[in-house]
């Protein structure tokens, strides 16, 4: 294997002295790697290197530590390394000395973890993912929390670069996953409030095609764990371009946090659970208000922008209150539908985003076959696929986009197929339409991705839950993806 590789390298360069076997060794290795080095011969010191892959190292009376990420080390220490490609941390019992591979030393302070451990517990629910759930209403008053100040966006951390947005033509994010999803929010947000165009890319993509000079003045880097392998290598060369990046992630100190011109922490504490859902609707939150600043300050703000960061200083309570009621509706639907082996989800507009979103949390928790598409879309090829085996998630809030949709629900009906809707409480025309629904408060239509996320949330953890599977650890996946 790699590992035993790199073992058998360090045995090669070593007359005595650990350190200087690991430095030697590691002008040897090509490629992504996080290793932690032990020797019966210096029982007292663990020597860490990375490049491409995240490492944290820690240190206390007892001994050092090293994980990828900060979660696993709260049951041991607070304050913590966080070690940068090309590095090269000698831990000891109480001290950790950094440098680089050619021996030079880097300067470094700790930074001090916050979390409580508590909150890395279940706390007397059955799987991670219930619990992060149900944290959500306390998660949104962390992520707005000094962010609004007199109804408008307060964003300290972007201050520096308010010329820099201005001046932009075009915004593009950078995001993989869920964290795509709710990128593709903010574009339609932006697009409809402010006179900047805004592209979405999935960022295993974009690192890899040709860029035309001055692509985009502003990029967006959206990502929870902050060492997403893909996001990290795409701010680098957007970077290289000359655009600013501000990035959005959930761990201080990472290294798209640390690679980038500003940082906006969404606050979102530790998640467990490998499906993300709290940290998305943090993401939400922080991107919608994100998006009414930069409209704000490029002097395109509106009563409309004013209404919704309004309304959504009082989600917190929205979903306070809505939860209860949501556990019991997503319980009784996945009843009704856990034995299914494939799933459609249609939205238009801001609904499009949650159609993914939806399908991506069903597929990779219940090993369903889930698909997202624009319900424009269907009978461009996707409608072939239904009949009474095969049931649709239409996403049908009260917009304008309403009777397209209820339109598209009646097309997938004659194909025989069922039709499950999430719409606004009390819509009885859609009510008439569908086989099932679930109700969600109505709010101004740039807020219904965020209001419906649980609901989708927890119906895709009660198929997996009458499926007797795991939600907490679905099969072949990681939390962070760290690696291509």
């Amino acid at each position: 294997t790699d590992t035993e590789v790199i073992a058998h390298l360090i045995e090669d360069h070593y007359s005595g002295d650990i350190v200087a076997a690991v430095r030697h060794m590691l002008v040897d290795l090509e490629g992504a790697y996080a290793i932690g080095v032990v020797h019966q011969d210096h029982p007292d010191v663990i020597v860490a290197a990375r490049k491409g892959s995240p490492l944290v190292v820690g240190s206390v009376e007892q001994g050092g530590y090293l994980a990828s990420d900060v979660t696993p080390l709260l049951k041991y220490l607070r304050d913590v390394y966080f070690v940068d490609d090309g590095e090269l941390a000698i831990i000891r019992p109480e001290s950790i000395n950094i440098t680089r591979i050619d021996g030079s030393v880097v300067k470094k302070s700790a930074t001090r973890i916050t979390w409580n451990e508590d909150s890395a517990e279940k706390g007397g629910y059955a799987h991670f993912m219930l619990k992060e759930i149900f944290e959500e209403p306390q998660t949104l008053r962390n992520a707005l929390t000094g962010r609004i100040k007199v109804g408008s966006p307060n964003f300290k951390e972007i201050e520096h670069l308010k010329d820099d947005i201005k001046k932009a033509r075009s915004i593009t994010v950078l995001a993989c996953g869920t964290s795509y999803h709710a990128g593709l929010v903010f574009q339609r947000f932006i697009q409809d409030y402010s006179n900047i165009r805004a592209e979405v890319e999935v960022a295993s993509e974009f690192r890899y095609r040709r860029l035309s000079e001055n692509f985009a003045d502003l990029v967006i880097a959206i990502s929870q764990s902050g060492e997403t392998a893909d996001t990290l290598e795409g701010i680098r060369k957007a970077r290289k371009m000359g655009a600013k990046v501000i990035s959005l992630t959930n761990v201080v100190g990472s290294t798209i946090s640390r690679e980038s011109d500003a940082v906006i922490y969404i606050n979102a504490g530790p998640e467990i659970g490998v499906a993300a859902t709290k940290t998305y609707v943090a993401q939400l939150a922080v991107l919608i208000l994100l998006g009414a600043g930069i409209a704000k300050i490029m002097g395109s703000s509106t009563t409309d922008i004013a209404m919704i960061v309004n309304e959504l200083e009082g989600m917190p309570t929205i979903f306070e209150n809505t939860l209860p009621i949501a556990n019991e509706q997503c319980s009784r639907l996945a009843g009704e539908y856990f034995d299914y082996k494939h799933f459609m989800y249609i939205g238009r507009g801001y609904s499009y985003a949650t159609a993914l979103e939806g399908a991506l949390k069903l597929k990779e928790i219940s090993y369903i076959h889930a698909s997202g598409y624009q319900a424009g879309e269907l009978k461009h090829g996707p409608i072939a696929l239904l009949d009474n085996d095969f049931p649709v998630f239409a996403i049908v809030p009260e917009d304008e986009l309403k009777s397209k949709m209820i339109s598209n629900i009646m097309e997938t009906k004659a194909r025989d197929a069922k039709v499950v809707a999430i719409c606004s409480e009390n819509d009885r025309e859609v009510a008439k339409a569908v086989n099932s629904r679930i109700e969600v408060p109505g709010v101004l239509e740039p807020l219904y991705p965020l209001v419906m996320s649980p609901y989708l949330q927890l119906f895709a953890y009660y198929v997996a839950v009458r499926k007797a599977l795991d939600p907490d650890k679905p099969r072949n996946l990681a939390k962070s993806v760290t690696v291509e």
